[in-house]
């Protein structure tokens, strides 16, 4: 199967007086669309604010997504729903996020004694040891808003914030502690 290359040659502007008049006419006009759609917009209701004077209504930000947050659970908003699966660290392309988990010491299980089967009680199935959350960051500097940690999310524990007005002058400043931020988040609210 040939592949057949079609490129389109752009006109030969015309010659002699009247093609000049023409090509004069094709820029008069070209201008006065433009300055149509300038004028336009420039009538038209203004859609940026001028911050910090002004700040954008909440109902504004349908659709915007900011940096990653974490979703408390609904009896204990200062806990986070993360399950500790890693898979948003591991999706993320520009490897920003990192999380840290504890597990739980468990005590020594006792020792069961051998004796008569008959007589002798199971033991205890040993407890599992429970993973805690201890550190959940992003680094905003490198986070792209793919959204794929939000979407791969298992436990829907990820969304992303309506954070607009977050502005630093350090890239240092731009790595947030989202467990911390979870937490303020729950004492302001309640």
């Amino acid at each position: 199967m040939a592949i057949e290359a079609r490129i389109k040659q752009t006109p030969k502007p015309e010659t002699g007086v009247l093609g000049t008049l023409r090509e004069t006419a094709k820029g008069l006009w070209s201008l006065i669309v433009g300055l149509g759609v300038t004028g336009k917009y420039f009538a038209g209701k203004q859609v940026t604010v001028h911050y910090p004077r002004q700040t954008v209504e909440p109902e504004a930000l349908t659709g915007y997504r900011g940096h990653i947050e974490l979703v408390g659970k609904p009896k204990t908003p200062d806990t986070p729903r993360c399950i500790m699966c890693m898979k948003c660290m591991r999706i993320c392309p520009s490897g920003c996020i990192s999380i840290k988990a504890q597990t739980e010491k468990l005590p020594p299980q006792p020792e069961v004694e051998e004796g008569p089967q008959e007589s002798q009680v199971p033991p205890p199935q040993p407890k599992k040891p429970k993973k805690t959350l201890s550190k959940f960051s992003l680094d905003y500097s490198l986070c792209s808003l793919c959204s794929l940690c939000v979407l791969h999310c298992p436990v829907k524990s990820l969304q992303h914030s309506k954070h607009v007005y977050w502005a630093e002058t350090d890239k240092k400043d731009l790595t947030v502690d989202l467990l911390e931020r979870l937490r303020r988040s729950a004492k302001e609210a309640s």
